[in-house]
């Protein structure tokens, strides 16, 4: 089978903004563009195919039909690529570990990573506490309000990155974009929301008992991707792996082979800047700011021309 464009589903969570739309490309009737899920099979959001011969279906459906195009005899997609625009300030919240997510939430955990693909000045994040506390100490903040004072606050720039492990408490800042490469999941722990009102009107749910459950409330160690590897005129940094996947960016200027894909994982290309054109054996597909592409495991001969910047995930 061939590469394919796809369609993501979009959601308007009540802190997004319009960069999706103005700048991605991205078309919905919705007001805000909060999250576009590019590579999605979860039940809350799944991607649509949007060019070849299953053009409308689901990945969904595909991968139920054709599972080979995962790889590795999976079944099913394990990972969820999104990308996401905060014009204000994300909820302080956690996520559960597998076991955790499993046992209660019937959904798996979410291992993430973040990387920053635009921000304005002087914006941060959170990533886990200024100091190590303790579980009791951690509850006692959420209840007297005074934990903004206890979270680490990161100043970003573009082509930061982030690793988020299960239990590490983190938020998205006002004013950036990210691209996320996560788990399939959709398991969230909020502990902290400004005060804010939801659709209905009323305070958003916290989850507080959970999050105390799950947050690991030692202070986070810093993260460093690895050097960029130089192939030709471009560059390619890989920015995470783990057991759930492993996330490139790719600088192409020029040509850049993404080589013989073996029968074990397919590659998403997600392009977040500049325009070039996906060649492989039997066709191409052309790509711009916002393209998602889904290259199925084992096809043969697959280039990236152009100039452009990618992040590409496998398993």
């Amino acid at each position: 089978m061939t590469p394919f464009e796809l369609i993501p589903p979009i959601k308007d969570y009540i802190w997004g903004g319009t960069k999706l739309r103005e700048e991605f490309g991205k078309e919905s009737s919705l007001e805000r563009l909060a999250e576009s899920w590019e590579l999605s099979c979860h039940k809350d959001g799944m991607s649509v195919i949007g060019s070849g011969e299953f053009s409308g279906t689901t990945l969904a459906e595909l991968i139920k039909d054709r599972p080979e195009i995962v790889g590795g005899g999976r079944t099913e997609l394990p990972v969820l690529v999104k990308l996401i625009d905060a014009r204000n300030d994300l909820s302080i919240q956690v996520h559960p570990d597998d076991a955790y997510a499993q046992a209660h939430e019937g959904d798996n955990g979410k291992t993430e990573m973040w990387y920053i693909v635009d921000c304005e000045p002087g914006a941060e994040l959170v990533y886990g506490f200024s100091r190590d506390i303790t579980k009791e100490e951690f509850r006692r903040a959420i209840e007297e309000d005074t934990l903004m004072g206890c979270v680490d606050r990161v100043p970003v720039k573009k082509g930061d990155v982030f690793f988020i492990t299960p239990g590490t408490l983190h938020a998205i800042g006002k004013g950036i974009l990210i691209a996320e490469i996560q788990q399939s999941s959709n398991v969230t722990y909020r502990v902290y929301d400004y005060g804010r009102l939801g659709a209905d009107g009323k305070p958003r749910e916290l989850h507080i008992e959970k999050a105390v459950e799950v947050t690991n409330t030692r202070r986070s160690a810093p993260y460093a991707p690895a050097e960029p590897v130089a192939l030709g005129t471009s560059l390619l940094t890989v920015l995470a792996k783990c057991r759930y996947f492993t996330a490139s960016k790719a600088e192409i200027r020029g040509e850049m082979s993404l080589g013989e894909l073996t029968e074990e994982s397919f590659v998403h290309i997600l392009c977040i800047d500049g325009e070039g054109e996906l060649t492989f054996e039997g066709g191409s597909i052309g790509l711009k700011k916002g393209s998602s592409v889904f290259v199925p495991a084992g096809t043969k001969a697959c280039y990236i021309k152009g100039k452009c910047c990618v992040i590409a995930t496998s398993l």
